[in-house]
C-alpha cells in the first residue's frame, strides 16, 4: 500500500489525502495535541504527535517502501522544525522515499510593484516570513539523495476559509493599496498540483501553484458580495487600517505569479482558474 507521511496534516494535506484515500493511500499526519489527533483518527489518517520542539520517536520505523513525504510545517525563528529534527532521519531513509514535496510560498520572490514572476526569477523575499521560507527551500533542496520538490502557494481559500464566509461573518474589510495585487489558489488545485507531481516526479524543481488572474484583494471582496446579494464593504486606506503582523506582511508584496510549469510539465488544468469561478463553486456548496 502506497503510503502519504505529512508533517504537518493542515488544510492543503488535507485535501490531498481526500485525492489519495480513494485511490488505497494509506495517511500518516502529525499533529499537535490530543485533541488534533483523536480529529485525524476518526478521518481514517494515523496521527503522530510533533509540536516541533521534540523528535517523533523512532520515526524511521514509520517510513516503509515507497513512503511520500509532504513537508507542510512552517519554519520559526529558529529555522525549519522538520529539518531540524528529522532532516538526518529522512535523508537515511531516502531509497524508501519516491517523492517529497515542500509546501513554500510565493513570497520568495518579494515585492515586485505588480510585476510578473515565474520560477526562473530572483528569489529575493522581502519579509521575515519569506525569508525564513527561503532558507528552509534551500536546506531541503540540497538535502543528499532526497527527491526534493518545492511548491510555492499563492493565498489559498476554499471551504471555510474564503472571502464568502468573512462576508457573511461581517469580519471582511476592503483595504485598498493603490498597485496592489495577489495571486491566490484554491485548495482542490493544490492537492491536484501535488498529486500530479507524485504521478510525474522530477526532483529539484520548484512550482507556482496559483490561478490565472492576480487580483486586487478588495475587488475580491466586492466580487463575494455581490454574489451573497450583500453590500460590498467600504474601502479602507491601506495607510488607516489597522493589521496584524501576517496582514502587513501580505501588503508589502505586489505580484503577478506565472503558473505555465504546473500547466506544461505536469499537464494540470486548474479546477478554477481565477477568483470569480471559484467562488462560485464555494457559493454554490454553501463554502
Amino acid at each position: 500500500m502506497t503510503h502519504l507521511l505529512c508533517f504537518g496534516y493542515g488544510y492543503s494535506a488535507r485535501a490531498l489525502a481526500g485525492l489519495l484515500k480513494p485511490k488505497g493511500w494509506r495517511i500518516t499526519g502529525t499533529c499537535r495535541n490530543a485533541e488534533k489527533a483523536e480529529a485525524l483518527t476518526r478521518e481514517g489518517v494515523t496521527a503522530l504527535p510533533f509540536d516541533g520542539a521534540a523528535p517523533i520517536a523512532d520515526l524511521r520505523a514509520h517510513i516503509t517502501a515507497g513512503t511520500h513525504v509532504l513537508l507542510s510545517v512552517p519554519p520559526g525563528d529558529d529555522g525549519d522544525p522538520v529539518w531540524r529534527l528529522h532532516g538526518a532521519d529522512l535523508t537515511a531513509c531516502a531509497d524508501h522515499i519516491p517523492w517529497l514535496g515542500y509546501l513554500s510560498t510565493t513570497g520568495v520572490y518579494g515585492d515586485r510593484q505588480g510585476g510578473w514572476v515565474d520560477e526562473a526569477s530572483d528569489l529575493i523575499p522581502a519579509t521575515k516570513r519569506g525569508t525564513l521560507r527561503l532558507k528552509a527551500e534551500r536546506q531541503w533542496l540540497e538535502a543528499e539523495g532526497l527527491p526534493v520538490h518545492v511548491f510555492r502557494l499563492a493565498g489559498i481559500y476554499g471551504p471555510g476559509r474564503n472571502p464568502l464566509s468573512r462576508v457573511m461573518k461581517g469580519t471582511a474589510r476592503r483595504v485598498v493599496k493603490p498597485g496592489q495585487v495577489f495571486s491566490r489558489i484554491h485548495v482542490d488545485d493544490i492537492a491536484q498540483v501535488l498529486e500530479a507531481s507524485i504521478t510525474r516526479p522530477n526532483p529539484g524543481t520548484a512550482y507556482n501553484v496559483c490561478d490565472d488572474l492576480a487580483a486586487p484583494p478588495q475587488d475580491v471582496i466586492a466580487h463575494a458580495a455581490e454574489l451573497l446579494g450583500k453590500p460590498v464593504p467600504p474601502d479602507i486606506p491601506f495607510e488607516e487600517a489597522e493589521m496584524s503582523p501576517m496582514g502587513l506582511s501580505f501588503y508589502a508584496e505586489s505580484k503577478r505569479v506565472r503558473n505555465d510549469r504546473i500547466k506544461d510539465e505536469l499537464g494540470v488544468k486548474l479546477l478554477y482558474p481565477d477568483y470569480k469561478v471559484g467562488l462560485a463553486a464555494l457559493k454554490d456548496d454553501e463554502f
